[in-house]
């Protein structure tokens, strides 16, 4: 229980980006009160907190409905885990972190930002829609994994909640240094994991033999 707990702790932290997000909040944020910052954040991680709380519990049971097995699921997940990761390694522009230039434009026009952009896609984006639902399926119904995978997802969302309210400090104190060197390590981190899955997926669906 407590693998599994470190394990999906280590993957929502990394794929929901907590840093790079009170970073982007700061940033679309200048002019804005602290208690107008407040009620922002607040909203935004009780929407992302909902989304991804139910990708988590209802993304594998629906997908199995379609026809997904659970080893497409594990190779599909570390497929794209391993993309945000390798994003995170060698800290590109197009990271999955980042929003598009369209995005930010029409993020500045927004009256309420809780939502768009930062509920969506920057907290529960598609990486870490895709993680609760890889780490679900990695419970095989066991409850005492299945807990700790939401109660990780609990202690991530606390913690962006905290990480945005401070969010303007933290970026001053921080620096771009050691903003970077903290998503490389998470996104080494990530990256095992990810491979992880899809050497997991790989062997589960049969399609290289026992003596392969």
């Amino acid at each position: 229980m407590l693998g599994a707990a470190l394990t999906s702790f280590t993957t929502f932290f990394a794929t929901v980006g907590p840093i790079e997000a009170a970073v982007i909040f700061a940033t679309l944020t200048p002019g804005v009160s602290s208690q107008e910052r407040q009620r922002i954040a607040l909203r935004a991680t009780l929407i992302a907190s909902t989304i991804l709380l139910g990708s988590t519990l209802a993304g594998g049971p629906l997908l199995k409905q379609l026809g997904v097995s659970i080893p497409a699921l594990q190779t599909a997940g570390g497929i794209i885990l391993l993309v945000i990761a390798l994003d995170m390694v060698f800290a590109r522009p197009t990271s999955a972190f980042k929003l598009t230039p369209s995005e930010g434009a029409e993020a500045q026009r927004k009256d309420d930002l809780a939502v768009f952009p930062l509920a969506t896609p920057l907290l529960a984006g598609p990486g870490a829609m895709s993680a609760g639902i890889l780490l679900a399926a990695n419970a095989h119904g066991n409850a005492l994994e299945l807990s700790a995978t939401v109660a990780a997802l609990a202690t991530v969302m606390a913690l962006t909640l905290v990480l945005l309210l401070v969010a303007h400090d933290l970026t001053r104190f921080l620096g771009v240094t050691a903003q970077r060197v903290l998503m490389r390590v998470f996104g080494i981190l990530l990256a095992a994991i990810a491979v992880q899955a899809l050497f997991d997926g790989i062997g589960a669906s049969g399609l290289i033999g026992p003596g392969a």
